[in-house]
């Protein structure tokens, strides 16, 4: 007999893409930047402690993926965060490491009684 398969949604590949993308501490890192204010390559370098070419191939990794937008402004690129749901989704991951941090328990986060 034939086990059925649950649907999933459709776009399960495509969140599967999204959350790759965001498994890089230094992207995550800059978003996090880009989500305070918008900010030109060579302020993001500075402010993530990166060199600006590295900050460059993780910008255009965002804006390829239609994360981040740029725009000119004088002789440089402004970055800014285009999809604040991804943005929301890096914070609730933040808050939920927070929590297991601070949570009373043992390692597998369950309340020790």
């Amino acid at each position: 007999m034939a086990m059925s398969v649950e649907q999933v949604p459709e776009e399960l590949p495509d969140a599967a893409q999204l959350f790759k993308l965001l498994g890089s501490e230094t992207r995550l890192r800059l978003l996090v930047l880009i989500d305070r204010s918008p900010c030109t390559v060579g302020h993001l370098a500075e402010r993530a402690g990166i060199s600006q070419p590295l900050v460059s191939q993780h910008l255009r990794a965002l804006r390829d993926a239609g994360l981040i937008s740029a725009t000119r402004s004088g002789r440089e690129m402004r970055y800014a965060v285009v999809d604040h749901h991804v943005t929301h989704v890096v914070r609730d991951a933040l808050d939920h490491v927070r929590e297991s941090i601070t949570r009373p328990g043992d390692a597998d986060g369950k309340e020790t009684p």
